[in-house]
């Protein structure tokens, strides 16, 4: 599944074509993904100006000057293709400008599209109960201390509710309590603030590398320019169950918490 990196590779890569652009054409062809599509989304795009993308935790935002704003979520599979040379089999959603044409991509139909008024954006109920983003300030061992106070949960599925920070998706959550040294089955409320203060960094530091390597290409995902992102070739622990850890020699372990799978080496991480 395209993580926070992945997501805001693709709404750079979108934004370089698509930023100041007024929409032509919209295209929607199949009634949904995993939820209907809006019914008003095609009168609500076409002739519109985009003002501006964005991203909120896993979702991409499409600002236009009619005070709306289209919030995608890539699913499983989902892509933007933009300028593809033929229409493909899953371009279930194609937008149009003067110049270019973008085709969203979903093989698998486990995204979304919504519309939404620009102003409640924040009060949307997908985003309402959101905690902060971890690429942003308010996100600091105090927040983390705070709001792991008195749970039992283990620190990796803390970190995976959007509630306490929104956006975290299980490779960033592994990769950067390898960083910070920090098992991920301790009790979340019994972590120190001193790990924490480790912890913060490294949420940052990993997310700001992947984004930098164009995300994570596992199976489906590709950026809108169709290149893949290449920051798996540097994962320490993810998917490297009985590799050599390349920080104290111990031995990767996989483990399943909250029914996905987790990667950690025991030997450093306590």
């Amino acid at each position: 599944m395209p993580e926070l990196p992945e997501v805001e590779t693709t709404v750079r890569g979108l934004a370089r074509f698509l930023e100041g652009e007024r929409i032509e054409r919209v295209a929607v062809n199949r009634p949904d993904l995993r939820r209907p599509f809006p019914s008003a989304l095609v009168q609500a795009l076409t002739g519109a100006r985009v003002t501006g993308l964005g991203r909120r935790a896993k979702y991409g935002l499409i600002h236009t000057d009619r005070d709306q704003t289209m919030v995608f979520h890539l699913g499983m599979s989902g892509r933007w293709r933009i300028d593809p040379s033929e229409p493909g089999k899953h371009d279930h959603l194609v937008i149009e400008t003067s110049g270019h044409l973008f085709a969203l991509n979903d093989a698998r139909r486990f995204g979304s599209v919504d519309l939404v008024d620009t102003a409640g954006l924040e009060f949307w109920p997908q985003f309402a109960a959101m905690g902060p983003e971890p690429l942003g300030e308010e996100l600091s061992a105090a927040h983390l201390k705070a709001a792991l106070a008195g749970r039992k949960q283990a620190i990796k599925l803390l970190l995976l509710d959007q509630r306490i920070v929104a956006g975290l998706g299980n490779i960033y959550v592994c990769e950067a309590l390898y960083r910070a040294g920090i098992s991920p089955v301790r009790e979340g409320g019994k972590i120190s603030l001193a790990a924490l203060d480790r912890l913060v960094p490294a949420i940052k530091t990993v997310l700001t590398e992947s984004i930098a390597d164009g995300g994570s290409t596992l199976r489906d995902y590709a950026r809108p320019d169709g290149e893949l992102g290449y920051f798996a070739t540097r994962f320490d622990v993810y998917g490297r169950e009985a590799d050599e850890c390349r920080r104290c020699g111990g031995t990767v372990k996989r483990i399943v918490q909250g029914g996905r799978s987790t990667w950690f080496c025991p030997a450093c991480q306590k």
